[in-house]
C-alpha cells in the first residue's frame, strides 16, 4: 500500500519586504505651514553650530601645540589622526542626536546629495543649507570669541590649498571625499538594507562617522579637508583672508559635484531606479 503524501502548503513571501518612500515634490508649499520643517531647520543651525565649535577648536589648539616657535612641540596635540577624530565623531554623535529630527544632514552636499535623489524638496534643501551656514558662522563666531589670541595667528581653521597642491588637486580631493560620505549615507539608510539585514544592528551614524574620519585622514594634507561647505564657508568668513576667499569655490564645487555622482550612482545604477520606473510605465501602458 501506498501512503498519501499530505502537501504542506509552503508559505508565501512577498517578493518586496520593504517599501521605498514617494518621491519629494519638488516644490512644496504646504512645508512652510508645518512647525517640523523649522523644528528641522532649528535642529541643523545648532547641529552645525556644535559640529564647528567643537572641530575648529580641535584644529586651532593642535597648531598652538605644535608649533616650535611658540614653545610647542613637534610631537604635540592631539595630531591629523586626532583632527580627524573629531571631525568624525561629532559627525556620529550629531547625526545620532538630530536624525529623527531633521534627518541629521549638518552638510549642504549631503542635503544637495539627497535633493538630487528626490528625498527631500527644494524648498527644505534651501532652508537647510541656510540654516546650516549659519550655524557654521556661528560655531566658528565662538572659537574666534574664546580663543581670540590664537585664532588668527593658526589660521581660524580655514579650508586653504597645502602649499605643493594645484587646485585641479584639490578639486578633486574634494569630489572623490564627498562621493565617500554621501555614498555612506545612502547606503547606510536604504530601507532595502534596513530590511534585509534587520537582524544586524547597524546604526546607521557609525558608518557615516567613519566615512568623514577616514576622509580626513587622507585630505586633510591636501586641502585640510572641506568636504562641507558651510564647514568651509563658515571658517571663511570670520577669519576672512584673502587666501581662504580665493579658493573657497572648490570647498562649494568639488562637495557638491560629488554629492550629484554619488546620489546618481546609488539611486539610479545601485538601485536602478530609472529602470524601475520604465518597467512601472511599460506595465501600467
Amino acid at each position: 500500500m501506498t501512503k498519501d503524501v499530505e502537501a504542506v502548503a509552503e508559505p508565501e513571501f512577498s517578493a518586496k519586504d520593504y517599501n521605498d518612500p514617494p518621491p519629494a515634490p519638488l516644490i512644496d508649499m504646504e512645508e512652510l505651514k508645518k512647525w517640523s520643517l523649522y523644528r528641522a531647520c532649528i535642529a541643523e543651525f545648532v547641529a552645525t553650530l556644535l559640529f564647528l565649535y567643537i572641530t575648529v577648536l580641535t584644529v586651532i589648539g593642535y597648531s598652538a601645540q605644535s608649533d616650535t616657535a611658540a614653545g610647542g612641540d613637534d610631537c604635540g596635540g592631539v595630531g591629523i589622526l586626532g583632527i580627524a577624530w573629531a571631525f568624525g565623531g561629532m559627525i556620529f554623535i550629531l547625526v545620532y542626536c538630530t536624525a529623527g529630527i531633521s534627518g541629521g544632514h549638518i552638510n549642504p552636499a549631503v542635503t544637495f546629495g539627497l535633493f538630487v535623489a528626490r528625498k527631500v524638496s527644494l524648498l527644505r534643501a534651501v532652508l537647510y543649507m541656510i540654516s546650516q551656514c549659519l550655524g557654521a558662522i556661528c560655531g566658528v563666531g565662538l572659537v574666534k570669541a574664546f580663543q581670540s589670541s590664537y585664532y588668527v595667528r593658526y589660521g581660524g581653521g580655514a579650508n586653504v590649498m597645502a602649499h605643493g597642491y594645484n587646485k585641479g588637486t584639490g578639486l578633486g580631493a574634494e569630489i572623490i571625499g564627498t562621493f565617500v560620505l554621501v555614498y555612506t549615507v545612502f547606503a547606510a539608510t536604504d530601507p532595502k538594507r534596513n530590511a534585509r539585514d534587520s537582524h544586524v544592528p547597524v546604526l546607521a551614524p557609525l558608518p557615516i562617522g567613519f566615512a568623514v574620519f577616514m576622509v580626513h585622514l587622507a585630505t586633510i594634507p591636501i586641502t585640510g579637508t572641506g568636504i562641507n561647505p558651510a564647514r568651509s564657508f563658515g571658517a571663511a568668513v570670520i577669519y576672512n583672508q584673502e587666501k581662504s576667499w580665493n579658493e573657497h569655490w572648490i570647498f562649494w564645487v568639488g562637495p557638491f559635484i560629488g554629492a550629484a555622482v554619488a546620489a546618481i550612482y546609488h539611486q539610479y545604477v545601485l538601485r536602478a531606479a530609472a529602470i524601475k520606473a520604465l518597467g512601472s510605465f511599460r506595465s501600467t501602458a
